[in-house]
């Protein structure tokens, strides 16, 4: 097991804890205009996975799993719009996010010494190595954890 699994495993199972027991109404509360639902943060981390490890590994993803990759930039980091509606931002299909998310990246977390010195581009745009981009999906989920705290225990969040 990889120090960065070990980092990955904490944050992202209480990333995962956070969510239980939420309906769709509260996977898709927006606190302003401007910023994520927990939904979309949620597709949001898994699809830092999924690109991440993709280009790590050189492979193409299609379907869900390209539009799940998808989710790491657009309408995140960039003005377009994201690619789920809150219509399919469901807690089941977020579910299966994280578990699909879990399966494809996991194996690559747990060793990533093949992938270390492979150099990507980082969803916020500098060229990094795998070391860099392990380090990021590490604790990536820690941060959007923090952003379902606030988001839940804020005024007018649905009970």
């Amino acid at each position: 097991m990889s120090d960065f699994q070990l980092t990955w495993d904490l944050v992202r199972g209480r990333l995962e804890q956070s969510l239980e027991g939420l309906n769709q109404e509260q996977m898709n509360y927006r606190l302003q205009p401007e910023s994520l639902t927990i939904g979309e943060m949620v597709l949001h981390v898994v699809g830092a996975e999924m690109s991440f490890v993709s280009q790590l590994r050189g492979e193409t993803l299609s379907g869900v799993d390209a539009r799940l990759a998808a989710c790491a930039t657009e309408g995140v980091i960039n003005d377009t719009p994201f690619p789920f509606e809150p219509s399919e931002i469901t807690p089941s299909f977020v579910a299966e996010a994280l578990n699909r998310g879990k399966e494809y990246a996991g194996p690559a977390i747990a060793n990533p010494d093949p992938h270390r010195e492979v150099i990507i581009k980082s969803a916020l745009g500098p060229m990094i190595n795998g070391g860099g981009a392990f380090a990021r999906l590490a604790y990536h989920p820690a941060y959007h954890h923090a952003q379902v705290y606030l988001i839940k225990t804020s005024p007018g969040f649905p009970g």
